[in-house]
């Protein structure tokens, strides 16, 4: 097969089959280079957490900035606000008249956790069949790399057209985007878009292609139950006192019903998606044996995408190994709540507060800090920026897309939305089921990896067609 085609020109179909098997032939000798750049990167260590060395997330800026400017970005910069980590914006004006597209990612990583209980070295990236393992190698580096190869696909033909681009690739999303909100508010006037595309996401599964319609929001709290004005013998002094371990123990143990359900009152549940997973994919993915029963009740999507769910992710406890025959005085707690889109995250967060406070157990003085508060996003179903991403999602894999909703949570959307209103925001992303992103033998799907580059190109070529947002 020739990668010599005729180029496309602006008044071509772009979702006409010969244009999208033209952009698949001239993408396919692209491939080598994009997986290249991909590993360098995924080389880089760029951890943005507190404790980390900063140099190598400074490194990453510098290596995504290099590669939007051999794309052809014309305005690469790398900047940040505060002590928020270096991010790099890139753009390509629009002319006049015409809408820009703002292109989302992020080059910060998760820590590794054990390396040694990665089967490779965590920060050489691997190929082992249709999967190149490493961190970052799906998320979101390789969402990084979706954009810099559809820029190196389109990016002529984009200037032609006149359609604006930008490329923004946040270095702290992994750490929270503690900065992201104080970074859009100050350049502004870079970021501002008619569209967005967020690729931080997954597809439904290898060969079949999704928007992300729907993200759970989050809100947070530490509990604290104090029984003690100090720890004391338990031989002595236990029985008219319970430890604030049991004690702690007895409050979390009213969040959930026997089924396992969320016991608060007062919180939103969605309407259950059209969708459904397979109930050994799910315990497969998330490491289930089989037999265990799975909580709460309800379809798995619902359970996963339009139901809250509520965890213990923290206690502060004396360890089992440094233990003494004394009664625990104070024990401490963090408690996370996922919640679903039409919920409020404030309502959610006095919700839980007076639960926890209703429930505090007798003989305990239950003291609770207030976290974090993340809004959920559901998108429109039918919009103009939405039709093109189906379009496109349907010619790069010759299959139907399907939307779906996502249990963890992307807060900075909503922040993009309020910054600018407006906006079509399109959640996309480059990871499966068996991308294990955060998790260990985390890797990417090199096939898929392809047709997201290519899903990419089609969109931005059909950016032209895009309504201007009203400010």
């Amino acid at each position: 097969m020739s990668h010599h085609s005729a180029p496309w020109s602006p008044s071509s179909d772009p979702a006409d089959p010969r244009a999208v098997e033209q952009l698949r032939e001239k993408l396919e000798p692209m491939l080598p280079r994009a997986i290249e750049d991909l590993s360098a990167l995924v080389r880089i260590p760029s951890i943005a957490f507190p404790g980390y060395d900063r140099a190598p997330v400074h490194e990453s800026a510098e290596a995504v900035a290099s590669l939007l400017r051999d794309a052809g970005m014309s305005e690469v910069s790398i900047t940040h606000v505060d002590d928020g980590a270096p991010a790099v914006i890139a753009r390509r004006p629009a002319r006049e008249g015409m809408p820009t597209v703002l292109l989302y990612a992020h080059h910060d990583v998760q820590p590794t956790g054990d390396p040694a209980s990665w089967t490779t070295d965590p920060f050489e990236p691997t190929r082992s069949g249709d999967r190149l393992f490493g961190r970052g190698a799906a998320d979101d580096k390789a969402g990084v790399m979706a954009h810099v190869t559809a820029l190196r696909l389109v990016g002529e033909e984009l200037a032609e057209l006149g359609v604006g681009v930008t490329v923004f690739v946040e270095g702290e999303e992994e750490a929270g985007s503690p900065t992201f909100r104080r970074f859009i508010e100050a350049h502004r006037d870079q970021l501002e878009a008619d569209a967005i595309v967020v690729a931080d996401s997954a597809n439904w599964a290898v060969g079949t292609p999704a928007l992300t319609t729907s993200l759970r929001g989050v809100v947070d709290l530490t509990v604290t139950v104090r029984v003690l004005e100090r720890a004391v013998h338990s031989g002595m002094f236990g029985g008219p006192v319970l430890d604030a371990l049991t004690q702690m123990g007895r409050l979390v143990s009213t969040l959930h019903d026997d089924e396992g359900s969320v016991a608060v009152p007062d919180l939103v549940r969605a309407e259950a998606p059209a969708v459904e997973m397979p109930e050994e994919d799910y315990r497969r993915d998330a490491g289930i044996p089989a037999g265990q029963p799975l909580a709460g009740t309800g379809s798995l999507t619902s359970r996963l995408w339009s139901a809250p769910a509520l965890s213990v992710i923290g206690i502060d406890a004396p360890s089992v190994r440094d233990a003494s025959n004394t009664l625990v005085p104070a024990a401490r707690a963090k408690i996370s709540l996922r919640i679903p889109p039409g919920q409020d995250p404030a309502a959610a967060m006095d919700a839980l507060v007076d639960h926890l406070e209703r429930n505090a157990p007798r003989g305990a003085v239950v003291e609770i800090e207030r976290g974090e508060q993340g809004r959920p996003f559901r998108a429109p179903a039918d919009t103009p920026a939405m039709r093109l991403a189906r379009s496109a999602f349907r010619d790069a894999w010759d299959t139907e897309p399907v939307d779906t909703g996502l249990g963890g949570s992307i807060p900075f959307i909503a922040d993009l939305l309020e910054v600018f209103p407006g906006a079509e925001v399109l959640v996309t992303g480059v990871e499966d089921p068996d991308s294990r992103a955060h998790g260990v033998d985390e890797s990417l799907h090199l096939g898929e990896f392809s047709r997201v580059c290519l899903a990419e190109a089609l969109l931005l070529r059909g950016a032209a067609s895009l309504p201007r947002r009203e400010v």
